[in-house]
């Protein structure tokens, strides 16, 4: 993959993010946010840095697949969570990041999954001083390996 491309991933995972969060809040249709992404944002500054123009079918891909799979992708996260933990209870930002994670994981089997990981917690990190950039970490982390113990297991 080349570095564009990777760049462009990158971007994209970080808009995915925004408009789940935006989805969360707002209420705001799949349909209509992703019109609005894709004329306003895919290709814009953020908060004035700059950053490589998003890939859209990536950006799609991802907020298409959260909201086709987000029992499926809602029930293993809430899986890894520690005992006293409940998604509703997370952030909505980091709720957006770990359903957007374990869609790639779940759903993009072309992507290496350290990738997915290692730039949904860059994405937490960059959101949060505190613990849920490394809970995001271990809880994508885990599912990464659940996912390859379960296809060696098949093979």
């Amino acid at each position: 993959m080349s570095a564009d491309t990777h760049d462009s991933r990158s971007s994209a995972r970080l808009l995915a993010v925004q408009a789940l969060y935006q989805m969360d809040i707002a209420r705001t249709p799949l349909e209509a946010v992703i019109k609005e992404f894709g004329a306003h944002r895919l290709d814009a500054r953020l908060d004035d840095i700059e950053m490589p123009a998003a890939d859209g079918d990536h950006f799609e891909l991802v907020l298409r697949g959260v909201v086709e799979h987000q029992t499926e992708i809602d029930r293993l996260i809430d899986g890894k969570l520690a005992k006293n933990w409940s998604l509703p209870r997370l952030d909505s930002t980091l709720r957006a990041i770990l359903r957007c994670g374990v869609q790639e994981l779940l759903h993009a089997p072309q992507i290496p999954p350290k990738v997915v990981v290692s730039q949904y917690a860059d994405i937490a990190h960059a959101f949060f001083d505190s613990a849920e950039g490394g809970m995001a970490n271990a809880l994508l982390d885990n599912v990464a390996k659940g996912l390859a113990a379960k296809e060696d297991a098949a093979s």
